[in-house]
């Protein structure tokens, strides 16, 4: 049994039902508990975007955020929807909503235990995340270490390096026939400028690049499909069809069953949003505010904007331009779709150039995900040392990502992954009670204050 066979063994263990459970019933039970949170206060959670930064810590609400979109929105908003509607049909799509949906409730629950539970470390720095709340909220430390050894493997061995790295190469070849090895020392050193200025450093890139990288592309989107205007509702309908009915093979396309659509469409949402994964807390545990649950909504609303948003409108210019069940695959069947809709030139310009601020972008997040891991397990014993060490293998890693399997980098991926987030579900599970007491309080003193300003008036 050669590597691959045994990886693809594991992947198939991990994200087999016991994980796929987890993941869409901590969501489905916490949407209900939280009274379909996501939903009903997702307008609350959108106007606190641009609340001003009160409280303790390193970033602003706004700033935090775009912090964990930076390592969210990437390759699975191109390359993972691609790959998912490629293996398992446009039925993949659907089974991304869902687990979107669900992933809001999550993404809310975990990052508002973040900011409870979160402390300062040895070097004043804002520390938080599942670590923090698996050990100071449920008192389980060995089952912390645990998330933060598989969360440091994510960051050098799946979302982190590997897929973004080689996604970019390939861009970076197909565009413009830039050679692997040129992008890999070039995206090495920009990273490095980036990442060891610290989390304020990527969070001040991120706050720039984020928001212009994401409405481009959005805006890229919108154009294909009001020029196949007549062809998004047999879209929609096919996705919705298709995540019910086997679909046959058809040209490039291998042909699905419902399990194939339903395993691949969760674990691409989970890549691409990462809801339950537990990298997101990490990020907004660092944000400047006293309120748990106001952190929560925004840091809510990242999943609806990476999964909800972006990846249905890639989603949908695939399955209209018909490229779904052709040759192409990853980047460049995402490529093809936008140069089917539009123009060869124009399509393979957008696609490379939001490819490749997606890909470095979340880089750059993952860098901080990974080190905050990496100084939980090591800061107490190599210090500053330690942080170098993480540093130069983050790097090195970077440097050797382009020239990997892309099947192989997919596959370890998803199986790091998994493994990160079942810790953290854990965490959310035990802490129902937490999440729930502290999201009535928080709506109970709102409610007594707009009561307060009613009987002044």
């Amino acid at each position: 049994m050669n590597f691959e066979t045994l990886l693809a063994d594991i992947n198939a263990i991990v994200w087999g039902p016991i994980t796929l459970c987890l993941l869409v019933g901590t969501g489905l039970y916490l949407t209900i508990r939280l009274k379909l949170i996501q939903v009903f206060k997702l307008p609350l959670a959108l106007s606190l975007l641009f609340k001003p930064a009160t409280g303790k810590g390193d970033l602003s609400s706004f700033a935090a955020l775009c912090t964990a979109l930076s390592a969210t929105i990437g390759t699975g908003n191109i390359v993972g929807v691609a790959t998912a509607i490629k293996i398992g049909g446009p039925g993949a799509l659907f089974w991304m909503w869902l687990a979107a949906f669900f992933g809001m409730a999550t993404k809310y629950a975990e990052c508002m235990l973040a900011v409870k539970y979160r402390t300062t470390d040895a070097r004043g720095n804002i520390a938080g995340g599942p670590m923090y709340y698996i050990e100071r909220g449920l008192g389980l430390k060995w089952l912390a270490k645990i998330f933060a050894v598989f969360g440091v493997g994510v960051a050098f061995f799946g979302i982190g390096t590997f897929a973004q790295v080689n996604a970019i190469s390939d861009a970076m070849t197909i565009a413009f026939d830039v050679p692997a090895w040129t992008t890999a020392i070039v995206l090495t050193l920009m990273v490095a400028a980036v990442t060891l200025g610290g989390v304020k450093r990527i969070a001040n890139v991120a706050q720039k690049l984020v928001p212009t990288m994401a409405l481009g592309y959005v805006l890229a989107c919108i154009w294909i499909l009001v020029l196949f205007a007549d062809q998004i509702m047999p879209a929609l309908q096919l996705v919705v069809h298709s995540a019910f009915t086997p679909i046959s093979a058809a040209g490039g396309f291998l042909g699905a069953t419902v399990a194939q659509a339903l395993q691949i469409g969760i674990a691409r949402g989970v890549f691409s949003n990462e809801s339950g994964l537990g990298s997101a807390p990490i990020a907004a545990a660092a944000a400047k505010t006293n309120e748990p649950v106001e952190q929560g909504m925004v840091s809510m609303t990242g999943t609806f904007f990476d999964t909800i948003l972006i990846c249905t409108m890639t989603g949908l210019v695939l399955i209209i331009t018909g490229v779904w069940s052709g040759d192409t695959a990853g980047a460049a069947m995402t490529s093809a779709a936008f140069a089917a809709g539009g123009s060869a030139i124009i399509g393979q310009y957008v696609v490379t150039i939001a490819l490749v601020c997606f890909a470095f972008t979340t880089i750059l997040g993952w860098h901080y995900y990974g080190e905050r891991c990496w100084y939980y397990l090591t800061g107490k014993h190599l210090g500053e040392k330690g942080i170098k060490l993480y540093q130069l293998t983050f790097l090195s890693l970077i440097a050797v990502g382009a020239f990997i399997k892309l099947d192989l980098i997919w596959m370890l991926a998803d199986t790091v992954n998994g493994l990160m987030a079942i810790p953290n579900l854990i965490a959310l599970i035990g802490l129902r009670h937490v999440i729930m007491a502290e999201t009535d309080k928080y709506f109970a003193k709102r409610r007594a204050a707009v009561l307060d300003e009613l009987r002044v008036q």
